[in-house]
C-alpha cells in the first residue's frame, strides 16, 4: 500500500471552499482520502476571530462535557468530551489560523459523505472513503498522533469476536480499530507546521471494507459502558 501526500494552496480562514482542491486529486477506485479537520472547518466557515471572542465560552459551547485545568507550567487547557471524543479544548485550534479560532467541522460524517459523493462522481469511482482527521494527545505520552473525527464509505472496525486465537481460545471482546491507526499515519505525513499538506491518499490497502452506510455512530462507545468509565465519570459527574 502507498500513502500519497497532497500539497495544496493555502486554505484561508475564515471561509475558503476546497472543491477546487478536491477536483485535482486524480483518485482511483479503492482509495481512502484523509482530510485534516482544519481545512474542512475552514471550508464550512467554522472560524471565529480570536480578538472578538472568549475562547473559554467557545469551548463550553462546543463540548458535551468540559473540565478546566491549569498545567503546572502555567498553560491553561480545558479537557473536554466533544462528539464522544476526549480532546483538549473541544478541538478548537489557533495554529495556521491567521488570527482565528478554528472549530471542529459541523456534522463531520455528513460532510465526509458529501465529499465522497462528489469524488466518486468526479472520478467515476465506487469504492472510495473519506476520513476527517485531527491531531490528538494520548494520556501519559508526550507528542501528538492522529485520530478520526468523522468518515464516510468504510467499515471502521474488524470484528474478530468468536474467532480463535493461535491456541484455540475464543476471542470474546476484541474488535480491531481500522481507521484510527491509518488516520494517525496520515496525520504524521500531513505535519503540524507549514507543510501545506492537508490531504493524504491511501492507495492499495486491501483490508479496507467499503460501506457507504457506516458512520461514527458504529464506532462510538457511550461513556457509561466504556472501560474507562471511572475516569470519564470525572467529567460526567462533576
Amino acid at each position: 500500500m502507498e500513502f500519497i501526500k497532497i500539497k495544496t494552496r493555502i486554505v484561508n480562514p475564515p471561509r475558503d471552499e476546497i472543491w477546487d482542491i478536491l477536483d485535482t486529486l486524480a483518485l482511483q477506485d479503492g482509495d481512502i482520502v484523509f482530510i485534516t479537520s482544519k481545512v474542512l472547518a475552514i471550508h464550512q466557515g467554522r472560524c471565529i476571530k480570536a480578538k472578538d471572542s472568549d475562547k473559554h465560552k467557545l469551548i463550553e459551547q462546543n463540548s458535551t462535557y468540559h473540565l478546566p485545568y491549569i498545567h503546572p507550567k502555567g498553560f491553561e487547557f480545558c479537557l473536554t468530551i466533544t462528539d464522544n471524543i476526549l480532546i483538549p479544548n473541544a478541538g478548537i485550534d489557533e495554529s495556521n489560523s491567521n488570527g482565528h479560532y478554528i472549530l471542529w467541522p459541523k456534522k463531520a460524517d455528513e460532510l465526509c459523505a458529501e465529499i465522497r459523493v462528489f469524488l466518486c462522481k468526479k472520478f467515476g469511482t465506487k469504492n472510495v472513503a473519506v476520513i476527517a482527521t485531527d491531531s490528538y494527545t494520548t494520556p501519559l505520552r508526550y507528542g501528538v498522533t492522529g485520530i478520526t473525527i468523522g468518515f464516510s464509505g468504510i467499515e471502521p472496525l474488524n470484528d474478530v469476536r468468536g474467532q480463535p486465537d493461535i491456541f484455540g481460545r475464543e476471542m470474546r471482546v476484541t474488535q480491531v480499530n481500522i481507521i484510527d491507526p491509518l488516520s494517525s499515519m496520515a496525520v504524521l505525513l500531513m505535519g503540524e507546521g507549514s507543510e501545506q499538506t492537508p490531504i493524504v491518499i491511501l492507495r492499495g490497502y486491501k483490508q479496507a471494507k467499503f460501506n457507504s452506510d457506516a458512520t461514527m455512530e458504529d464506532f462510538k462507545i457511550p461513556p457509561e459502558i466504556d472501560i474507562y468509565k471511572p475516569l470519564l465519570d470525572v467529567f460526567v459527574n462533576k
